[in-house]
């Protein structure tokens, strides 16, 4: 037993407790993209996105290690130290009896779109869905911090969670400067969207940095560490750091070169339409746009791979954490192949139309891209492609009423047309060659 660590000791003390809250519902893995199965990462798919806020079901999981045992309230605490002028030993009860704060805030894993760099980076291949927006409630760390006093020599604080390393790995603790530990948007959630913080999700508290990467948003906290140098740590001075200038794809970069991954990149999904073939006469381009907390002030889309763009419609704003839902009505103008781009702005920066290269995989932000065909519906080709094809369609643009006219006229001259298919024809000529 003498050589156990505080935290293996403190596991196994927890590990007899039950909760003293079990939650009905954590996110959903039959919903999700598995990454890993153990650890537990799990992706959510593009259609989770069109949600303003995340369902707790739907949100993505990334865990490092292995989670820690379920925690009873009335035993845990969270200990505060190191250059402060008041240790502190707080209970939950503790903690609630401080102001509590809300905000909406995107967390979203530092290698999130790492599977779009090429060549390959190690690490978590996600695609779009390591990001979710949810509705945070707690405490300003601030108002703990200041609680404990810190001393003038203090520069970083550093947190720690209760999860266990696998192996010999670094325990994964980070910090975060004093200035963002003080900033008043930066809490120690214990709710999300409404509810208990779930266990998946950090029970019984987490850091909530708003707009930084979520390697800062530490999980299940036990321990505030503030320091007057820098960590020495693996997950500081080794993970989730990136170069300072650009590199060539698959250059070794010396770590003097490298910073901490902090600030989220502008950023912007595409939810629908999705990669394929459309066939209906007008389609909706929609998704969701974010950054660091600068307020996202437009999307851009392009339906033409680029060369011409115009505004989509934003959806309500939530907060400047928060991501904005965006969409656009569009009716192509004929049929083939097409690439619709997006591109989300704020006061000074500009979605990038492609993202630069890093060694670690980290913050991708290309603008995206979805190529798809368009093609009409198999029972309007079939019926009205036995003569003729989609030109003569294409030069006229008539009333609903005088579309019903032609195509009665075209089944009485033997257009195959099913008295079940003629209403859907209709509604695609109407809709798509119009006056």
């Amino acid at each position: 037993m003498k050589n156990l660590t505080r935290r293996q000791m403190f596991g196994m003390a927890l590990a007899g407790l039950g909760s003293r809250f079990v939650r009905a519902a954590d996110t959903d893995p039959t919903f999700m993209i598995v990454r890993s199965p153990s650890p537990t990462d799990l992706e959510m798919p593009l259609n989770g996105f069109k949600d303003a806020v995340t369902p707790i079901e739907h949100f993505f999981v990334r865990c490092h290690t292995y989670t820690p045992p379920k925690v009873n309230l009335d035993t845990w605490t969270l200990k505060v130290d190191g250059v402060v002028n008041k240790p502190l030993t707080l209970t939950m009860a503790d903690i609630k009896k401080l102001p509590r704060v809300e905000l909406v805030g995107v967390l979203e894993c530092a290698g999130n779109g790492r599977s779009f760099y090429k060549p390959r980076v190690p690490g978590a291949q996600w695609s779009y869905g390591g990001a979710g927006n949810g509705r945070w409630a707690g405490v300003r760390l601030k108002d703990v911090l200041e609680r404990a006093g810190l001393k003038s020599s203090a520069t970083e604080v550093l947190c720690d969670g209760m999860d266990t390393p696998l192996g010999k790995m670094d325990d994964v603790r980070r910090t975060i400067t004093v200035k963002k530990a003080l900033h008043p948007d930066t809490l120690l959630a214990y709710e999300m969207n409404g509810e208990p913080l779930p266990f998946l999700h950090g029970f019984p508290l987490r850091v909530i940095a708003p707009g930084w990467a979520g390697d800062s948003w530490i999980k299940w906290l036990y321990h505030i560490e503030v320091l007057d140098h820098e960590y020495p740590g693996f997950w500081m001075k080794t993970g989730y750091r990136h170069p300072t200038h650009h590199v060539e794809p698959g250059t070794a970069v010396p770590a003097s070169e490298m910073v901490s991954v902090t600030d989220l990149a502008l950023k912007s999904v595409i939810v629908t339409p999705l990669p394929g073939t459309l066939t209906t006469a007008s389609a909706k381009i929609s998704g969701a746009a974010w950054s660091n907390g600068s307020p996202i002030t437009g999307v851009d889309v392009s339906t033409d791979n680029g060369k011409s763009w115009k505004p989509a419609t934003l959806g309500k704003d939530l907060g400047r954490y928060s991501w904005r839902l965006w969409e656009q009505s569009w009716t192509p103008s004929s049929l083939g192949d097409y690439t619709i781009i997006a591109r989300a702005r704020t006061a000074d920066k500009v979605q990038p139309l492609e993202q630069e290269w890093n060694p670690g995989g980290y913050l991708w932000n290309g603008a995206p891209r979805v190529a798809l065909r368009v093609d009409a519906p198999e029972n309007y080709r079939r019926a009205c492609f036995v003569c003729h094809d989609a030109h003569m369609m294409e030069q006229q643009h008539l009333t609903r009423a005088q579309w019903e006219k032609e195509v009665d006229k075209m089944t009485n001259w033997g257009a195959p047309v099913s008295a079940g298919d003629r209403g859907s024809i209709v509604d695609y000529l109407a809709g798509k060659y119009n006056p």
